[in-house]
């Protein structure tokens, strides 16, 4: 895990959940074949579990860091096992790996002048991207105010960014009586939430056509320029198809382009001489998902995917960092889920939709690997793809419930989309597993932020509605002493079970489930 939304009527859900039957013919006889989930339920075991786990994260497989040796193994043993199990390649040239292309950030060198001042890199701006090496020049840049494009506001309306330069600014707008303008309450949107607000300004100016975005928030400097200026190695995706600019600035830089920024909100077109010489020194490397797919035997066309992320840190200071818990528990339990599919295809009762097992490179690195996938080159199109359950950390229990049911997992995400999608995960445990699903960190005031911090959040952001398994953190969290002799394999076997029966109820139900609470684009 990385560190930093119509009811659906209980008859209808029981009829759904119940037996579904699948008619082939031999000659003249025509055979039944009951598909009970359970049967398929009692294939995921604690035992299969921990001998994969106990390989997946041993000392061999070096952390797992996303682009070294150790995360080419991971990949190789997921292969592997999907082919032993006779899960095909998702991608139709028969690869079971997609590549995704990354950049290792490095310091570029950077000269700007903005009116006949001078500024430095770091010192007054940081770059968020690698952008490409080259040289702008502009009398003019477009001043887009809070950088905010909603249907319940725009700062864009009156204004044309494309191959232009862009200044945005941090937070949102008030009304007087100082709720949010666009939620109407005093509870902020996702365009001033401290995690969501970088990707969903910058999103916007980029599709907009902007060339370059500055981004005014002093409050974070130094801080951000402390944790991302250096040359630390920090991974970003490289953006093969647009070449943009993307920087945060300080308070020097932001007044340098205009005085009274920090209370001026209208978008407005300002005469600014600025000139800015930039060379990439990123180092290309690549990386890899790993996708295995069964097909739906009566509505293909519809994905359900499941997720984990295949990375962990790596070797530090001599220690192998495991990610036993995070996230090799996830990534066993995708296999073992896909391994049971693939035994109910064997026995002819194969899922009605079609399910994507996907396992995702550099979620240690910025959720990079599940973002190439929805945002550059999603194998099946998102419009199609009806759920996403993602699975990250599942094998522990959280110390922080020493006195709690150990049977329990954490929800995040269920209802946040679609209601059918909460409410069928409901009855799917009640029916099946009786695990205590506990909601704490559901809440959209929760300081850790959980709902952003693993890949579901990918699909989330494209209205496609997500269930988030997580079993919450603990001492050995990013640790080298995160090793598979501290699972517990009992829970990782109910957990496993509970995604696979959610899973198969949302792949053969009559209808796929509505985002009822999905952002209207």
């Amino acid at each position: 895990m990385k560190k930093v939304i119509s009811v659906l009527a209980i008859t209808a859900l029981i009829a759904a959940c119940g037996t579904t039957k699948n008619t082939t013919s031999t000659s003249s006889e025509t055979k039944k074949v009951v598909s009970n989930p359970v049967t398929y339920a009692n294939t995921i075991t604690a035992e299969d579990l921990k001998t994969a786990l106990y390989t997946y994260a041993s000392d061999e497989f070096q952390g797992r860091e996303t682009g070294k040796p150790g995360q080419k193994m991971a990949i190789n043993f997921l292969k592997e096992h999907y082919i032993k199990y006779g899960v095909p390649a998702a991608k139709s040239d028969g690869n079971y790996f997609q590549e995704v292309p990354l950049d290792i950030m490095k310091n570029p060198e950077v000269a700007l002048s903005v009116n006949g001042k001078d500024f430095k890199y770091l010192e007054n701006l940081i770059s968020l991207s690698a952008g490409p090496t080259g040289t702008l020049s502009t009398e003019e840049i477009i001043y887009a105010s809070f950088g905010i494009e909603d249907e319940k506001f725009s700062n864009y309306t009156d204004i044309d960014v494309k191959n232009k330069i862009v200044l945005i600014k941090s937070g949102e707008p008030k009304n007087a009586d100082g709720t949010f303008t666009i939620s109407g309450t005093t509870d902020a949107s996702k365009w001033s939430n401290m995690r969501q607000q970088f990707s969903a300004k910058r999103d916007v100016a980029k599709e907009k056509g902007a060339k370059a975005v500055f981004f005014y928030f002093p409050e974070v400097y130094q801080m951000a320029a402390a944790q991302f200026g250096n040359a630390s190695g920090r991974m970003s995706l490289s953006d093969t198809t647009e070449e943009a600019y993307f920087f945060l600035i300080n308070s020097d830089l932001g007044k340098s382009f205009l005085n009274d920024i920090d209370t001026n909100d209208k978008s407005a077109v300002l005469k600014t001489k600025m000139t800015l010489d930039y060379k990439n020194n990123a180092e290309k490397i690549s990386s890899e998902n790993v996708a295995a797919f069964i097909k739906g035997s009566e509505k293909p066309d519809e994905i359900i995917v499941i997720s984990a992320h295949l990375d962990h840190e790596g070797i530090k200071d001599g220690k192998v960092y495991n990610g036993a818990d995070d996230d090799g528990s996830g990534t066993v339990a995708v296999v073992e889920i896909a391994e049971a599919f693939a035994k109910a295809v064997k026995d002819g009762n194969g899922p009605k939709r079609s399910i994507l097992f996907l396992n995702v490179t550099g979620e240690e690195k910025g959720l990079l690997g599940s973002r190439y996938y929805t945002d550059m080159d999603p194998i099946f199109p998102l419009e199609n793809t009806i759920a996403d359950l993602n699975i990250d950390m599942i094998g522990r229990t959280d110390p922080k419930r020493k006195e709690g049911n150990r049977n329990y997992i954490y929800l995040i995400g269920s209802d946040k989309l679609s209601t059918e999608l909460h409410n069928i995960s409901e009855e799917v445990n009640t029916k099946y597993t009786n695990v205590e699903l506990d909601y704490t960190y559901n809440d959209e005031n929760d300081p850790n932020r959980f709902y952003y911090r693993s890949d579901h959040y990918n699909f989330a952001k494209n209205n496609i509605p997500v269930i988030f398994y997580f079993n919450g953190t603990h001492d050995d969290y990013h640790q080298p002493s995160d090793t598979p002799d501290k699972i517990e394999y009992d829970l990782l076997e109910n957990r496993t079970r509970l995604v696979f029966y959610t899973a198969w109820e949302l792949a053969n139900r009559e209808n796929r489930i509505i985002a009822d609470k999905a952002e209207k684009k």
